[in-house]
């Protein structure tokens, strides 16, 4: 066991970049995974990890999860440094990447998002997607980090259910998708509830704010909007995702 007190640790270093830097994750291949059930899920899906990282003052679930393991201590001060969140759960991992599981799928359902930049909103729209059954995940080049440790962090877990495909043209992919492409938007648009699709969709939804971008609205063969009886404008991307897909569950369901 060796404990990293100083800034100019060289490990310490390359964990600070890996936090920071989209470019220095794509250059090495690797990230970080802050937490046990995150650690635990990536273990899960693809084999253990070489050497934990743990904080000082860890205690409980995550000391406990390092015991009898290869892992390095690293000082609190330095553990908070990393700003990997605002309350560090205090065991680390360094993860390589995985590859997407397989290419993009046009007969399958799949969430394809559309310059979501929030990293808190992408890992949950993931999450929401792999527990709705949807198994691919395809990201516009305007879209944040699939891989920054905040995203996998809000994933819990979720990306190493997914085939996820990064830097993508979306209207690419609508264009030969061989099911339904729907998006929600306020023009135009049937009720979520009152229309009809049948085979695989590919959800499109868009950044926060700003929504799903003109060319693809056109693109989209099924134009939705969620009924709002309340007295508000419009929902978070994440929630209106989650309506969204859990709609379709239930009507594989029924």
């Amino acid at each position: 066991m060796k404990l990293i007190q100083s800034r100019d640790n060289a490990l310490f270093k390359q964990l600070k970049k890996l936090a920071e830097s989209g470019r220095e994750r794509r250059k090495s291949g690797l990230t970080l995974l802050d937490g046990v059930h995150l650690v635990q899920a990536y273990e899960a899906a693809f084999g253990r990890l070489d050497t934990l990282i743990v904080a000082e003052s860890a205690s409980g679930e995550a000391a406990a999860y390092a015991a009898g393991r290869e892992h390095v201590v690293l000082a609190d001060a330095l553990m908070r440094d990393l700003g990997l969140v605002d309350t560090p759960s205090g065991l680390l991992a360094m993860a390589p990447i995985p590859a997407a599981r397989e290419g993009i799928r046009r007969d399958r359902d799949a969430i394809l998002l559309d310059g979501v930049q929030d990293p808190g909103n992408l890992g949950t729209l993931l999450r929401t997607a792999a527990a709705a059954g949807i198994r691919q995940a395809v990201l516009s080049p305007g879209c944040a980090s699939a891989w920054a440790p905040k995203v996998l962090r809000a994933g819990q877990g979720a990306h190493f259910a997914l085939s996820i495909h990064e830097d993508v043209d979306l209207l690419t992919v609508m264009a030969d998708y061989a099911g339904t492409t729907a998006v929600t938007c306020l023009d135009g648009a049937t009720s979520l509830y009152e229309a009809a699709w049948s085979g695989p969709v590919a959800w499109v939804f868009g950044a926060e704010g700003q929504g799903v971008g003109r060319p693809l609205i056109e693109a989209a063969r099924l134009r939705l909007r969620i009924p709002m009886p309340g007295d508000v404008e419009s929902l978070n991307v994440a929630a209106a995702a989650a309506v969204c897909l859990f709609e379709g569950v239930r009507r594989r369901l029924r």
